[in-house]
């Protein structure tokens, strides 16, 4: 068995002198005051008003002009914003939807898990088939938000996928992604261009 350390005088002292600065959590802490000499200057606080919120009653409905919330907005803004990768005529008629996916998955009524597992195994065996371009149909997602106080993502399935084919093993696949025209799905659906075998 061994005999606890025995604390020396320094960090006794060190321990009290913290001891001494300590208050209980119940009491509200007294405000200390800095000299100008070791304190910082500060801005002055907002005033009061600018802080209030406006009053909320339990069981009051939210304001806003949204309805729908969504925890992950933007995400055909940002497929849109990134850079082209591919040839770039090549890209002007899929997004037109003069090309054709030479493969196609459709993941509705998939949870997460099992539409990343399909969506791995697809992406491969296509890729090692040699081809190109291929659909992923993820559909927009349904309005399931009850209006709760906590939001509901809509559409898991759209956000995610996108992410998905950044991440290995897929991210070094993929060259293009993209939402699909409207004839093969719009906002439900999004073509991927794949890299040539090499």
């Amino acid at each position: 068995m061994t005999r606890k350390r025995q604390l020396r005088p320094d960090e006794m002292a060190l321990w009290q002198e913290v001891a001494r600065r300590t208050e209980p959590l119940g009491r509200r802490r007294k405000q200390t005051t800095m000299t100008p000499a070791n304190s910082p200057k500060t801005a002055n606080p907002p005033p009061e008003e600018s802080l209030s919120l406006p009053l909320f009653r339990l069981g009051a409905a939210a304001q806003g002009d949204d309805s729908r919330h969504d925890v992950l907005p933007g995400i055909a803004e940002r497929i849109a914003s990134a850079p082209v990768a591919m040839d770039r005529k090549s890209f002007q008629r899929l997004k037109r939807g003069k090309l054709s996916p030479e493969a196609k998955l459709d993941l509705h009524g998939m949870t997460l898990d099992q539409a990343h597992g399909a969506l791995v195994g697809f992406m491969l065996r296509a890729h090692g088939a040699g081809k190109r371009l291929v659909l992923v149909v993820t559909g927009k997602g349904k309005d399931r938000d009850s209006g709760g106080p906590i939001p509901v993502r809509h559409g898991v399935l759209r956000h995610n996928v996108p992410q998905w084919l950044r991440l290995p093993p897929l991210g070094p696949l993929v060259l293009q992604v993209t939402e699909a025209h409207i004839r093969h799905g719009g906002g439900g659906a999004y073509y991927v261009y794949l890299r040539r075998r090499r």
